[in-house]
């Protein structure tokens, strides 16, 4: 082996750390924006299901009430 093996590998070694920092950093903020989008979907819900408890229970109705007069 000569002298510059350890020193290529080194540089090598150095050059796989920057591409994992970089996919790190890149990973980090996409579950950054993932969580706020979870969290506003979260907010939503909550939302939807406060404005159906406020209106006045519908009674059962068919799907087949439901299709158009052509069926």
């Amino acid at each position: 082996m000569s002298h510059r093996a350890p020193e290529e590998r080194l540089e090598q070694l150095e050059i796989k750390l920057s591409y994992a920092e970089d996919l790190l950093d890149s990973l980090n903020t996409l579950v950054a924006r993932q969580q706020d989008q979870i969290d506003r979907l979260l907010r939503e819900v909550a939302e939807l299901r406060c404005q159906r408890s406020e209106e006045p229970s519908q009674t059962f109705r068919s799907l087949r009430d439901e299709l158009p007069p052509h069926y």
